[in-house]
């Protein structure tokens, strides 16, 4: 399958404060906000949306294209990709900025508070699909430049292109009628439940509007308690796969949709996409950073038996 990932290219600065936020926030103060958290830690991690889920897919056995800006300091990360199955040539350069930048402090609960600074990113509505020069059989708009967002739903439509719709953490930034825009047609909708939410919000969309506007799937991660999948008229519930560590939470979003995305490419029923989801959501909860963790697909299905036992994934791989 020949498989586009748009989004953002970023460099992840990845920190850690030894307690809980929620004792430093003061309900009746939050009107006026003022908070300084002293970390433990600090790396700088390759990142961005786009790179992350290019890279899980690239371990299950695929070799998606990455369509997105970075700036004069991607040489390395470029190379990074590359050398780990990625196809870096839709990535245009912004020579005159940066590569986008996260920021994300990390508490003791594993909740986050993340700052993003956009750099290159925000060049992302230059690239169009018209002018990729290849064949396109899924994608994915994923968070990015909120111009992009609006413009690759719209030529994905008029080029009949499927499209996996992952507003996530840009909802805040766009407008309704332009989130509408995106859900109405949408071959698959994926967000988590807060997002979901606040995509409701923004929409004036109830859920049964957006299960109605999305083509074949509408698609929930709950974090600790899975992810749900409305596909086809059934409601299916798929469970974590419980951890054997848990270092950083960063990019496990990333990797649920590689997963799910791997599962589309084979084929294969929507419990058994949302648990290759889930398996690879898992892998990377274990490590530090989005693109830290390796596993050949050999190992990949022996984890996957035991999760969850065999079945038409592991029979085709």
């Amino acid at each position: 399958m020949n498989i586009v990932i748009t989004g953002s290219i970023a460099f992840d600065y990845l920190m850690s404060f030894p307690g809980n936020f929620i004792e430093h926030v003061k309900p009746d103060k939050i009107g006026k906000l003022s908070l300084s958290f002293l970390v433990d830690s600090m790396t700088r991690q390759y990142g961005g949306c786009a790179p992350n889920i290019a890279f899980n897919l690239a371990l299950l056995g695929e070799r998606p294209v990455v369509m997105a800006t970075a700036g004069q300091d991607f040489g390395d990360y470029r190379a990074w990709l590359e050398a780990h199955g990625v196809d870096t040539s839709g990535v245009k350069i912004v020579p005159e900025v940066f590569t986008a930048s996260f920021f994300v402090n990390t508490d003791q609960q594993q909740n986050q508070i993340a700052t993003f600074y956009a750099g290159a990113m925000a060049h992302a509505h230059e690239l169009s699909f018209h002018d990729l020069g290849r064949p396109v059989d899924l994608t994915i708009v994923s968070p990015n430049d909120p111009a992009a967002m609006v413009k690759y739903p719209a030529e994905c439509k008029a080029l009949g292109i499927p499209y996996l719709y992952d507003p996530s953490q840009q909802i805040v930034r766009m407008r309704g009628a332009v989130l509408r825009e995106g859900v109405q047609g949408a071959d698959i909708l994926i967000v988590n439940d807060y997002e979901f939410e606040l995509l409701k919000d923004a929409t004036g969309m109830s859920e049964s509007d957006i299960r109605a506007a999305v083509t074949r799937a509408v698609i929930i991660t709950r974090g600790e308690a899975g992810s749900t999948l409305w596909a086809g008229g059934d409601e299916i519930a798929v469970p974590v796969v419980p951890p054997q560590q848990v270092l950083d939470p960063t990019g496990v979003g990333d990797a649920y949709r590689a997963g799910l995305i791997k599962g589309l490419a084979l084929g294969l029923p929507w419990r058994l996409c949302g648990q290759i989801g889930a398996l690879a959501a898992t892998y990377v909860l274990e490590t530090p950073g989005p693109q830290t963790h390796t596993y050949t697909l050999a190992e990949f299905v022996a984890r996957y038996k035991e999760a969850f036992g065999e079945d038409e994934f592991t029979n085709r791989i």
